[in-house]
């Protein structure tokens, strides 16, 4: 069984093109969208489309990033974000927030051995192998996952960092980001996943796309666009 994951596009069409055409060429039994989906300046409304159209084809299991939480809330004038979450609603298909806003917080595949979050599996807000600016231990993780039942592997998203650790039969992920990345590699990244049952095989893409024309869209038409340009080229953000 192959299950390709992905995560965090952050509202950039352009990484997501060509992250699904390299996708593609594996061709997966499961596709997971850990995300984050709308939430950047670089053509969110496509790139919503985007995911839109590959959930119908695909059937692609979605998950409820922290920032799609955002995209739900009332805008108040002590709305956090609220500019950007502003313009964001004036770009977005209707309905598109209230949507992202509605996923599950995880999803279970390949009869409970694989388990997906964005944050951890039940807040999209924590990040599952992190603590702070270090990576957590392993106590604070498996007190943050909780009962995991049969799973043998665990993939979020959330920090932006790909990661891999055992602990125990356990196997946990963070599959990097589609966009925004943090390491000084602006390359988009996924993960595939290969096996059944108790095995498993990960494996860490990371794609090539024309971060010069996501950059010049944000600088032209984002909230905060020369921000958005400045990382989507350079790879190092917050």
């Amino acid at each position: 069984m192959k299950i390709a994951i992905f995560g965090d596009v952050h509202g950039n069409r352009y990484a997501l093109s060509a992250v699904l055409d390299d996708i593609a060429q594996y061709k997966p039994d499961e596709w997971v969208n850990l995300g984050d989906q709308v939430f950047g300046g670089a053509d969110p409304a496509q790139a919503f489309v985007m995911q839109q159209q590959l959930r119908r084809q695909y059937g692609v299991h979605e998950i409820r990033g922290n920032t799609d939480e955002r995209l739900g809330e009332p805008l108040t004038p002590g709305t956090k974000k609220r500019e950007m979450l502003a313009w964001l609603h004036s770009v977005l298909p209707e309905g598109a927030g209230e949507y992202v806003a509605s996923l599950p917080t995880s999803v279970a595949l390949a009869g409970g051995k694989v388990l997906a979050g964005h944050g951890t599996l039940t807040n999209p807000w924590e990040a599952l192998l992190r603590d702070g600016d270090h990576w957590a231990s392993d106590q604070q993780v498996l007190e943050r996952l909780g009962d995991l039942g049969s799973a043998r592997v665990v993939v979020v998203g959330h920090s932006h960092l790909e990661h891999i650790r055992q602990i125990g039969a356990l196997t946990l992920v963070n599959c990097g980001a589609v966009s925004r990345q943090k390491d000084g590699n602006p390359h988009a990244r996924w993960v595939l996943l290969e096996g059944e049952g108790d095995t498993w095989n990960v494996t860490f893409l990371r794609v090539a796309y024309d971060t010069g024309a996501a950059a010049a869209w944000a600088a032209a038409h984002a909230y905060d666009g020369d921000k958005e340009a400045r990382q989507l080229q350079t790879g190092r953000g917050e």
